[in-house]
This record gives C-alpha cells, structure tokens and sequence, in this order.
C-alpha cells in the first residue's frame, strides 16, 4: 500500500511538472526574451524581433503552444513584429503593440482565425504582405497615419472585414490586397492614393459602394471584378488606365462613367456585366478598343452617353459603333 502511495505521489510530481512546463515557459529570440504563461505570450526587451519562416526552420521558439495561445503582449522597446511571429496561432485573440513598434513583418498574423481586432499604433510606418491574411473573424483594423502603402496580400480573406477607411498617407494598394475580403461592403479611398493593384478587391462579392479619388491615374488588372453587388461606378478624372479585366464579372454593375482622362481601357475590362444598362463617356475621341473589352453584355440594351460633339464619331468607331442607343450627355 505504501508503494502505491509513492507511486501515485511520483506521478502527480510528473504531471504537475508538465503543467507547469506547458503553461509556463520562458526563453530567449535574437536580443529579446518572451515568455508564455496561462495562454499568454510576453515579448519583452529591447530591439527588433527576428524573422521565422512559415514551412521551414527557424520556426518561431513558441511554436510547441502555438494552439494554446490566446494573447500576445508586445511590451515598449521592442521595435519590429517579425516574419511569421505569429502566424497560425489559431487561438490568438488579443494582441497589444506598442508605440516602440515600426513594422510588422510578412505574414506576422497570418491565419489567426480567432482575431477578432488590432490596434496598430501610429509609430508603424511599414506592414508586410500575408500580413493578416486569412484572418477570417477580423472585423476592424486600424491603418494608421503612418502607413504610406499597403502591400500585397496584407488583408486578403479578412472576410468578416465590413468596412475599410484607407488613412490619407497611402498612395499605393497592393496586389489582391483586400481580395476575398467578402464582408466588405464599403471602401474609402484616400486622395493620396495613386495606384490600386492587381487583383485588389477581387471577390469582395459584398462590396456596394467604391470612392475612388481624384488621385488614382491606374486601376490595375482585375482590380474590381467579380464584386457582384456593385452596382455603379464613376471613375475619376485622373484615370489613365483601367485594367484588363478591371470590373470583369461584376454581374450587378447598371452604370459606369468613364472620365475623359481614359486613354486605356483593357480586354475584358467591363466583361461578363450582364445588367449593364447605361455608360457615359466624357472623352471627347473615342478610346481605341477592341470588341471585347465588353464580352458578354448586351450592347443592344445599353444606352451609351457621350459629348454632343462626339456622338457621330462614335457611332462610327470600332468597339462603341455597336451599342444600339448612343445619345448625348445631359448636360442637366
């Protein structure tokens, strides 16, 4: 009887000891030091945060409880989120980030499917792509002042993202920077910005309503399409090019004013909108395009606004001559 006293003593000594190595451990990455205790994660010290890769080593030092992390607390001094520091930690839903912090790394939130939202400081000037992709429950973000662009990937499959307010710094939008992102139903562009990428808002099928500024000169390939619930569009006097494929299977869109400044419009540009109903065109010449820069809709059906002087010119010009009613703008 004795021996199985000490035998059940000796195994609670063993499975207390794991629980406290489970639940609390502590270690050094690069200059700094963190800890994880009950479900929370500690970066403390001064500096940048080393970089990890997402498949192969040097994964990051946590990574044995990246299920059972529930917070991360950045503490003041350490100055960078790295590559993948936090990637997959599908448990994550609190992360605080300090004013010491100036970039937040590739992929550094990726796939945490519980964050619901972020504070990101003004100090952060740089936020790298995949940087919360797939950050499916994320609902609000903070994109400071200081950001200047957005880079590629960065809220791509946020889907539970619903609006999306882009700070006056930006000039830039990366590619499918916010595709799939199929809560989103409205997006502010800012002044500043003057280039959307390829892909951007690809998917976000619930996006109603786009302000795009007078700042933009390109709207990148495939920029818009396939956001099923647009139903007009006006882009700005300063667009030079839209993409190929820019609103391509926008299958809501009624209405599209194209500014005089549009030199290029791309193949496929405006295909597969199938409840096109009217277009008005401010450029006094008719742009050169092909056929089938409106593959798919029903030009017969279309009724097409051009400047009074130019209706001859596109009744006759290759690509315009087919709409079946084309009339002058109402200057009203």
């Amino acid at each position: 009887m004795k021996t199985i006293h000490h035998f059940r003593f000796f195994l609670y000594c063993l499975l207390s000891a794991a629980i406290i190595t489970i639940h609390a451990q502590s270690n050094s990455t690069g200059d700094l030091s963190w800890s994880f205790t009950k479900g929370t994660l500690t970066i403390s010290g001064v500096g940048v945060m080393p970089d990890y890769e997402f498949d192969d080593r040097p994964l990051q030092p946590w990574y044995p409880y990246i299920n059972d992390i529930n917070a991360v607390v950045i503490e003041n001094g350490v100055t960078s989120i790295g590559n993948y520091a936090f990637a997959d930690c599908i448990g994550l839903t609190s992360v605080i980030i300090p004013n010491s912090v100036i970039s937040i790394g590739e992929g550094a939130f990726g796939a945490c499917k519980s964050l619901i939202s972020i504070n990101i400081p003004n100090s952060v000037t740089s936020i790298g792509e995949w940087a919360f992709v797939s950050c499916t429950s994320l609902t609000s973000i903070n994109i400071p002042n200081s950001v200047t662009s957005i880079s590629n990937y960065t809220f791509s499959g946020c889907s539970s993202l619903t609006s999306v307010i882009i700070p006056n710094s930006v000039t830039s939008i990366g590619t499918q920077a916010f595709a799939g992102c199929t809560g989103l139903t409205s997006v502010t562009i800012p002044n500043s910005t003057t280039f959307i990428g390829f892909l951007a808002f690809e998917r976000c099928s619930g996006l109603k309503s786009v302000t795009i500024p007078n700042s933009v000169t390109i709207i990148a390939v495939g920029a818009f399409s396939k956001c099923i619930s647009l139903t007009s569009v006006i882009i700005p006097n300063s667009v030079t090019d839209i993409g190929d494929g820019a609103f391509a299977d926008c299958s809501g869109l009624m209405s599209v004013t194209i500014p005089n400044s549009a030199i290029y419009i791309g193949v496929g540009a405006f295909g597969n909108c199938s409840e096109l109903v009217e277009i008005i065109n401010h450029a006094t010449n008719p742009q050169a395009i092909e056929a089938n820069v409106f593959t798919d809709v029903s030009k017969s059906a279309v009724t097409l606004r051009v400047p009074a002087a130019s209706v001859a010119a596109y009744k006759s010009a290759n690509g315009w001559k087919e709409f079946g009613n084309i009339v002058a703008i109402d200057e009203n």
